[in-house]
């Protein structure tokens, strides 16, 4: 109740206030503005207040305020000052209007500017997997490709002594094969083996309809490389990013330049003994750029298989665990061939899906037929 009353007396004395000013505050004479320039001219007039409509003045040594017309001319103040009236400037509430709303709109603007920058260069874009859990035992098949890999794990965990013996840790590794055969595994594995912190990216964190939006996510992920070390930057979709230069000048050649520019700078950035090896994975090695995958930027190129038939073999046994149905895993590793490992999971999730409601049919059919019976 109390605040009811306080907020009806304030509100009282805001109408009052207002009142006073509109309709009993005393009103300055007018005078024509013919009479006021002849006056100006004679040096009688002393000071002006100038607003959009019309021209506040007083007399020399005088308190009274009278009023006359704003002409709006251009030459108006200098004729002014040429005379030695003292001239203020008032805005009217239009003109404050129209600053309020030009200073908020600026505002927005820069805000709504600010806004995008931080969502699409945020320093949580690429995030940092301190422990993958993953390692080489859980890869089925390509042993040879483990050795390879298992080596570069050892020269991440000792670079000191292969430095000793003049061996260098390589900048880059690039992982060539079809989709589904496993390159984002092997390189969460090889994070895994050389007890290294993983930062995964994708073609499409750096995609942006903002220009050069792309070439600073580069440089923020290798930024934030630098600061993890030492740790395995993997980058999924590499053709997506890193394809051959094309300066045609459309807004995407333009961008997908600055993109492998920005590579090129940040690869020849830092040397070796950084602690950093760039991991990409492809599914096209020849849309790539040359300059990008030359030897001193990615020195191993390693292409990922499809299964053999062993490995087959041995995918369907762990996709097949925990499955309660039989069948013999060399068949299907024979009609397997030329699946991916990811094929091969799909396939046989499918197989188990459809024999699942093949049998929950045969057993509602069953249970209609025992019932037909009782009633009969």
């Amino acid at each position: 109740m109390k605040n009811k009353i306080f907020s009806a007396i304030i509100l009282a004395a805001l109408i009052c206030a207002g009142s006073y000013f509109l309709f009993f505050q005393k009103k300055p004479a007018f005078v024509p503005y013919r009479t006021f320039y002849s006056e100006v001219s004679d040096g009688k007039i002393s000071e002006a207040t100038i607003s959009s409509d019309k021209i506040n003045f007083k007399y020399n040594g005088g308190e009274t305020v009278f009023s006359t017309e704003n002409p709006d001319s251009p030459a108006l103040k200098e004729f002014l000052l040429l005379n030695s009236v003292k001239i203020t400037e008032e805005q009217d509430f239009s003109e404050i209007i129209s600053t309020v709303l030009d200073v908020l709109f600026y505002v927005i603007f820069f805000a709504v500017i600010i806004f995008a920058f931080r969502k699409f260069i945020s320093p949580n874009t690429f995030k940092t997997v301190h422990r993958t859990g993953v390692k080489f035992s859980d890869i089925v098949g390509m042993e040879n490709l483990k050795k390879d890999m298992m080596q570069i794990a050892d020269i991440m965990k000792n670079p000191a002594a292969y430095r000793a013996k003049g061996i260098r840790m390589p900048k880059g590794i690039l992982l060539e094969g079809a989709p589904g055969n496993g390159k984002t595994l092997f390189a969460r594995a090889l994070a895994g083996e050389a007890k290294v912190n993983f930062i995964p990216a994708k073609a499409t964190d750096f995609e942006s309809m903002f220009m050069a939006i792309g070439p600073a996510k580069v440089k923020l992920l290798f930024a934030k490389a630098r600061k993890r070390t030492p740790c395995i930057v993997f980058i999924d979709e590499f053709d997506g990013i890193g394809t051959k230069r094309n300066y045609s000048g459309s807004a995407i050649e333009t961008e997908n330049t600055r993109i492998v520019t920005a590579l090129l700078n940040e690869l020849d950035g830092f040397t070796p003994h950084d602690g950093i090896l760039v991991l990409a994975a492809t599914n096209s090695r020849d849309a790539l750029d040359e300059a990008l995958i030359r030897p001193g930027r990615f020195d191993a190129k390693y292409t990922v298989p499809y299964p053999d038939f062993e490995s087959r073999e041995k995918l369907i046994e762990k996709y097949s665990a925990g499955k309660n149905y039989s069948f013999d895993p060399k068949i299907l590793a024979k009609n397997f061939s030329g699946f991916s490992c990811a094929q091969i999971e799909s396939v046989i999730n499918r197989a188990a899906l459809v024999a699942s409601q093949q049998l929950e049919m045969r057993k509602n059919r069953g249970s209609r037929i025992f019932f037909g019976l009782l009633l009969y």
